[in-house]
């Protein structure tokens, strides 16, 4: 024990205030007697400095959260629209749009064409954030669009898109206001790669802003200032609070601009759209020149400074009397049940879920135990239920793709540290959208789940079944050689085909890939094996063919 310590513990002991329950009524007297000595001529700066911290981390909080929310926004739009990018329906049929001779135009008709502007509508109108959908070649011309082909020629990207879309796998433009609809959008863009890997345009949105608007109003909701999204410059894109100001219309005062990103992350006095006294706290956007401000009108933040300090004496008489039995009576019957939260808490804090606390009084403190235990079990259930929903396929049960990826990449580290084998088997389903297609989604879901029994059925506990994609199947063999991984194969194959069908039999074509000889990273495994997958597409379906020769190496030695 350290000499400061002993020192306070004979202190203590001479005073009589070695229990807990002493400690606590010693500690609300002094805590409660030692401020109303003090709050006579300091009430009011103390009140006001209290309020200012409390209002910095209620806001800093709110707006943190709210800039957190708009940047997955935005991740989660440029993630979709990566995924419609590397569509062959998109790169595909770009491919074989033709150009003029003269210029090197795109035609804007043909089948290709068609089909890419049936795809950018469908898309479009599946998703309420995409105004529109337009896909241009490397020189920004218009090659389809998902609006209509009058006043839709050209595309407001910035001068050095081209550049930053090759660098940054993205485009993100400047929020600027759509003339017809009067409201803030914004453009962005993803690269187009066939399978190639050589540029041959970006897939370009049109966003509406209407979710920063539901972002902010979700965010203030149910207190008493509101939230507003603002450019770098101060100009309004979306917000509750922010009187009649328009978006896009209405800008901040440069000296408010300033102040707020000086001082980011702490709440400031400024002066609003209309000139009126706000306190706010401001948190930039990751990824964006934007910024959320939390805000509360500065005559409503800072009301109670004044009412406290008028009150302040009567607080502290009467604190002085009701603090003083409060603390003996806490000592008794909170430290326990408090000492129990803390220790749970501390244990689901650390990943140990499974902990139960005795209900042993009533109240809130018997009430806020019932709580802990009933979130706790909600943890327990959520997690399983988290755990076993992201690696695993709602219709087959097998282990899906995101599963597959993390499993090979683990499993490619440990053969080549032991030096040992493993192979990869992609399975596709012969004729399976013919099927789908004549007999429904119900019969391809049918045959699916088919397909996956007989998969499992097949293999071994330490092999990893997973649906890969639509009708793709994966089959990660660890310890297994080439010529074992075709046997299996095999034996998957001839397993499939035993399954009846109301239209007869399925059939699989399989690629087999073997690790190293065909690749040293999850990627390169599996292009060898889907390549070897099209071989056997190619050669008549229905058999199992071997990736032939050594892949290039998609890691560094």
């Amino acid at each position: 024990m350290r000499t400061w310590e002993r020192t306070v513990s004979k202190g203590l002991r001479a005073l009589g205030l070695e229990s807990i329950r002493n400690k606590l009524l010693a500690f609300a007297v002094l805590a409660t007697l030692i401020p109303s000595l003090a709050t006579v001529w300091v009430s009011y700066v103390h009140s006001q400095r209290s309020l200012t911290e409390k209002i910095t981390g209620e806001q800093h909080s709110l707006s943190a959260q709210a800039s957190r929310e708009l940047d997955l926004w935005l991740k989660e739009r440029l993630y979709d629209l990566r995924v419609f990018a590397s569509s062959y329906e998109v790169s595909e049929n770009l491919e074989r749009i033709p150009r003029t001779p003269k210029g090197g135009e795109p035609v804007r008709q043909g089948p290709a064409y068609g089909r890419l502007r049936d795809y950018l509508n469908s898309v479009r109108d599946r998703f309420a954030d995409y105004e529109e959908l337009v896909v241009v070649d490397p020189g920004a011309r218009v090659v389809a669009t998902s609006a209509s082909a009058a006043g839709a020629d050209t595309v407001a990207l910035p001068p050095d898109w081209l550049r930053v879309l090759k660098i940054d796998n993205a485009v993100v433009g400047e929020p600027y206001r759509n003339p017809a609809t009067r409201q803030p959008v914004m453009i962005v863009a993803v690269p187009i790669y066939p399978s190639s890997g050589r540029l041959i345009g970006a897939l370009t949105a049109k966003l509406n802003l209407r979710a920063v608007q539901q972002i902010s109003r979700r965010f203030a909701a149910g207190g008493p200032g509101g939230m507003i999204v603002v450019t770098a410059d101060g100009t309004l894109l979306a917000g509750s609070g922010s009187g009649g100001a328009a978006p896009m219309a209405a800008r901040l005062p440069p000296e408010s601009v300033r102040l707020l990103f000086d001082r980011a992350g702490s709440a400031v006095r400024y002066r609003g759209f209309e000139g009126e006294e706000t306190v706010g706290t401001l948190e930039p956007v990751p990824r964006l020149s934007w910024a959320v401000v939390a805000t509360i009108p500065g005559e409503t933040a800072y009301r109670q400074a004044t009412r406290l300090r008028n009150l302040t004496v009567l607080i502290v008489a009467a604190l002085l009397l009701g603090v003083g039995l409060l603390a003996y009576l806490l000592g008794v019957l909170i430290v326990r049940p408090l000492d129990r939260l803390t220790t749970g808490a501390a244990k689901v804090a650390a990943g140990d879920l499974a902990v139960d606390l005795p209900v042993v009084s009533g109240g809130e403190v018997g009430s806020l135990t019932e709580v802990f235990n009933d979130m706790v079990a909600r943890l327990r259930d959520g997690r399983r239920e988290l755990e076993r929903l992201s690696v695993t396929d709602d219709l087959t049960g097998l282990y899906n793709r995101r599963y597959l990826m993390e499993t090979l990449a683990n499993e490619i580290r440990r053969s080549r540290r032991l030096e040992h084998r493993c192979a990869l088997l992609m399975a596709d389903i012969d004729h399976f959208k013919e099927y789908n297609d004549a007999f429904g989604h119900l019969a391809g879901d049918e045959m699916l789940i088919k397909v996956a029994r007989a998969l499992r059925d097949s293999t071994r506990e330490v092999d990893c079944v997973v649906r890969y994609g639509g009708e793709e199947f994966v089959v990660l063999l660890p310890e297994t050689g080439g010529e074992e991984a075709a046997e299996t194969a095999e034996r998957i194959r001839a397993r499939v085909a035993a399954e009846g069908l109301a239209a007869g039999t399925i059939t699989l074509s399989v690629g087999v890939a073997e690790f190293p000889t065909h690749g040293d990273s999850p990627e390169s495994m599996i292009a060898a094996a889907d390549g070897a997958l099209y071989r056997a597409k190619r050669e008549g379906r229905d058999r199992v063919v071997r990736a032939s020769g050594a892949a290039k190496s998609a890691s560094p030695p």
